[in-house]
């Protein structure tokens, strides 16, 4: 969606066409992701106006108002794609082209599983899945963070067929771990039994379902190191960061947020995963047991709850600040420049955390 320039707000809304049941909402202000979400009733009078023309068989694509330009296309009768764009002199042609590649790509996840045989298939950058079927979300914790790993440690190849036990799933009985190069830093991985066979999916089956999405895959490419969209605000003393959203058990994670040198994303990778395990084993340790869900836990759940550490203070300007947020499902710990005011930690945090809720 940050293809469509940088003035303007772009609403992308996904619904089951027969039903009109949202699957899916983004939007983005300036390439970057926004919290500003359509209301619902807006997202039903969208989808009534495109059904209530198709039942007179009148085909609506397009229209404009003042300021915003609207696009509707259907996809083999089962989903409808809406993009609504701000966007001074969009043309329609541009916003249906954005939405036959959000569908593609979507189609080729799980078309190309569907093919391969397995329900276990992820899109990996730098070591990082930024995409997958919904198998491979269901993986246990140990396999969902050791997998990603393991293709980022192994030096490139072409295809790989890996054998792999898997301490959750199948601790006993290997699997295979199939990998298929796209593009550099751009792995296609999958998670399967005894077939299929590495031949069958390279080149073959590999460059029918990928090939036409090469153009937009390129664009995944620069979310490597920095692991967020280009253009996103992001406060100049953040040199590291880690989002975790406790249900989903998913992550976002970068040391290197400004391409800053100092200090090396080898150190900075060290000082979070030792907060890491400072604030999840004392500050905010896992609740015992799973009580019931009352009215009172849920509010305190809500209530946001804080702690930094400040490291170096012998020398002016020297050492590092640590602070972590968690404020519902989501926990925010953040590695910040020496000159970030101790006072403004979590103001800070709080806003970071509010900025990068749209992602995870």
């Amino acid at each position: 969606m940050g293809e469509e320039g940088t003035g303007g707000t772009v609403h992308l809304l996904c619904l089951a066409a027969s039903s009109g049941v949202p699957l899916f909402c983004r939007s983005s202000r300036g390439g970057a992701p926004a919290r500003q979400q359509l209301p619902f009733s807006v997202i039903g009078s969208l989808n009534g106006v495109h059904m209530f023309g198709q039942n007179l068989e009148v085909q609506l694509s397009s229209a404009r108002t003042e300021n915003t330009t609207v696009v509707w296309k259907s996809f083999h009768d089962s989903i409808t794609l809406i993009v609504l764009s701000s966007e001074v002199g969009i043309s329609e042609l541009r916003l249906e082209r954005l939405l036959q590649m959000v569908f593609g790509a979507m189609e080729a996840l799980s078309g190309f599983a569907e093919a391969a045989g397995t329900a276990f298939v992820s899109l990996v950058v730098s070591g990082r899945v930024v995409a997958a079927t919904e198998g491979w979300w269901r993986l246990g914790t140990p396999e969902a963070v050791l997998l990603p790993w393991l293709v980022g440690s192994l030096p490139p190849q072409t295809a790989r067929d890996y054998p792999v036990y898997l301490p959750h799933g199948s601790p006993t009985i290997p699997h295979r771990l199939l990998t298929l190069t796209v593009l550099p830093s751009l792995e296609l991985c999958l998670l399967c039994g005894p077939s299929p066979h590495l031949s069958q999916l390279y080149p073959q089956l590999l460059e029918r379902w990928w090939q036409p999405l090469l153009d937009p895959l390129r664009a995944c490419l620069p979310l490597g190191p920095r692991a967020l969209p280009s253009g996103f605000p992001l406060h100049t003393d953040i040199r590291g960061l880690l989002l975790l959203h406790l249900e989903l058990k998913r992550c976002l994670f970068t040391v290197e947020p400004l391409g800053d040198k100092e200090p090396s994303p080898e150190q900075r990778r060290r000082l979070l995963r030792n907060f890491y395990t400072l604030v999840t084993s004392t500050h905010f340790p896992p609740e015992p047991g799973s009580p019931e869900k009352t009215e009172d836990a849920f509010h305190q759940a809500q209530l946001p709850r804080a702690c930094y550490l400040v490291l170096g203070t012998e020398e002016p300007g020297s050492g590092v600040r640590l602070v972590a947020l968690q404020l519902g499902l989501r926990r925010l710990l953040l590695l910040l420049s020496p000159q970030s005011p101790t006072h403004g930690l979590r103001s800070l945090a709080t806003h970071t955390l509010h900025a990068l809720t749209p992602l995870l």
